[in-house]
């Protein structure tokens, strides 16, 4: 899980943006959806920032709240699988496997988010039309040169969601489906949930 705590250090960019208070999602437009996420998320992080280490538990509920409302949790685990096990699992293969994904997911991202050290973002015009866009973004950090991060969005009946994103290229969902491909090379979908299942209780 190292590559995917890699990763994920810089997914936390969902979390970083300008101050500005939104209170309703504008799940009609990208960028604005993103933003919304990085306003609430830095609001959060700034008020805990002295106990975020010791209590990630904060940022879980933060990232409950103001991220996984706006990910596309299906898409994301109907891409992460070889389409024939997605196909074959069955609906309750299908439910345990997005709950335990998106654990996965949280835990990664939290993990990384209590090194929040004030960066900010800087997110770009949206590439793209139809169904599916990409917003491109740069973190901005004293400690570094900025670093490229792509965000992916699907458009639903619920308006736009979140279901991939790239650092420096690498995007997140390819990197746990190379981990998943691995774990189903020595099994099948049951072991899979098995081996999630187990990582998320540590």
């Amino acid at each position: 899980m190292l590559k995917n705590k890699i990763i994920f250090s810089f997914f936390a960019t969902l979390a970083l943006g300008w101050m500005t208070i939104v209170y309703a999602a504008p799940t009609g437009d990208p960028v604005s959806l993103l933003q919304y996420i990085a306003n609430n998320m830095i609001d959060g992080l700034r008020a805990n920032k002295a106990t975020l280490k010791t209590k990630p538990g904060i940022v879980y509920n933060l990232a409950y709240k103001y991220v996984v409302p706006y990910a596309n949790l299906n898409e994301m685990s109907k891409r992460v699988l070889p389409p024939r096990i997605w196909n074959g699992a069955s609906d309750s293969q299908r439910r345990e496997f997005e709950k335990l994904f998106t654990t996965t997911v949280i835990r990664t991202y939290a993990s990384a988010l209590t090194n929040y050290q004030d960066q900010t973002i800087k997110f770009f015009p949206v590439r793209g039309g139809g169904q599916t866009v990409e917003v491109h973004s740069q973190i901005i950090s004293s400690q570094s040169e900025p670093i490229n991060v792509t965000y992916r969005l699907v458009h639903t009946g619920n308006g736009w969601r979140l279901y991939d994103m790239s650092v420096e290229g690498v995007s997140m969902l390819g990197s746990f489906r190379a981990q998943f491909a691995d774990i189903l090379s020595q099994g099948d979908m049951n072991t899979l949930l098995s081996r999630l299942s187990g990582h998320n209780s540590r």
